[in-house]
């Protein structure tokens, strides 16, 4: 994570229906597209709001001017998630060990996400949420619940157990669920995440862990961004 490239290492999730492109060492900037090329250059448009978030981080990311930029290095078959519209099979990349250096760019890139969302919740609060084309879309309150479950649900996968209080302030509840997570990478990093749940299940590796959690947050970080009407 955090190693620059040039030109950029993307992978290609490929569903019957949608293609994912995401980027190799930049977790989170991961985009879809009805084929290859769409894919690819969504990912290239979402460069510049991506790169905006990991200013939060201070770290330095230049996103390529096209397509050209990138290279495929590896293509993956997708399932009926990728289908659904989430990224669902991670790079063989992730299967690599979690080192102290990864927790460090991994804890640094989410704190990066949450401060980035924390401001489009805060600039977004008393606007209306555009609806989509058949009056659809989460309002705000139901995105940042949205957010929190299936936080909860990730941890699942790192074998880290976390319960979500509905009583809770959405705010205590976001500040809990990032401690959690943070705890969680933490101990990933010295090896104490196994490699199977307690019922035999396979969990994540760390690395797909922050690649989903930085992706889900930042498509609806992005999502707020581009429904929000000015009152």
């Amino acid at each position: 994570m955090f190693e620059p490239a040039n030109p950029i290492h993307v992978y290609l999730e490929i569903g019957q229906k949608v293609i994912f492109a995401g980027a190799l060492t930049w977790p989170g900037w991961c985009r879809l597209g009805r084929d290859e090329r769409a894919a690819l250059q969504a990912l290239c448009d979402y460069g510049p709001r991506y790169a905006r978030v990991l200013h939060a981080a201070q770290v330095e990311f230049q996103p390529p001017a096209d397509p050209s930029g990138f290279v495929v290095i590896e293509r993956l078959i997708g399932n009926a998630t990728t289908d659904f519209g989430a990224p669902n099979i991670p790079p063989s990349d992730d299967a690599r060990p979690f080192t102290t250096t990864d927790v460090q760019n991994a804890q640094a890139l989410l704190r990066a996400c949450w401060s980035a969302f924390d401001a489009v919740l805060q600039d977004a609060a008393g606007k209306t949420l555009r609806k989509g084309p058949r009056g659809g879309g989460r309002d705000l309150e139901t995105m940042v619940k949205h957010v929190l479950d299936a936080d909860a649900a990730y941890l699942g996968r790192l074998a880290w157990k976390t319960k979500r209080s509905e009583a809770a302030d959405p705010g205590t509840e976001l500040d809990r669920t990032r401690r959690a997570i943070l705890a969680a990478l933490a101990a990933a990093g010295r090896g104490e995440i196994p490699a199977q749940g307690p019922r035999g299940g396979a969990l994540w590796a760390p690395a797909t862990f922050v690649r989903r959690v930085a992706w889900h947050l930042l498509d609806h970080l992005w999502e707020i961004e581009d429904r929000a009407e000015t009152p």
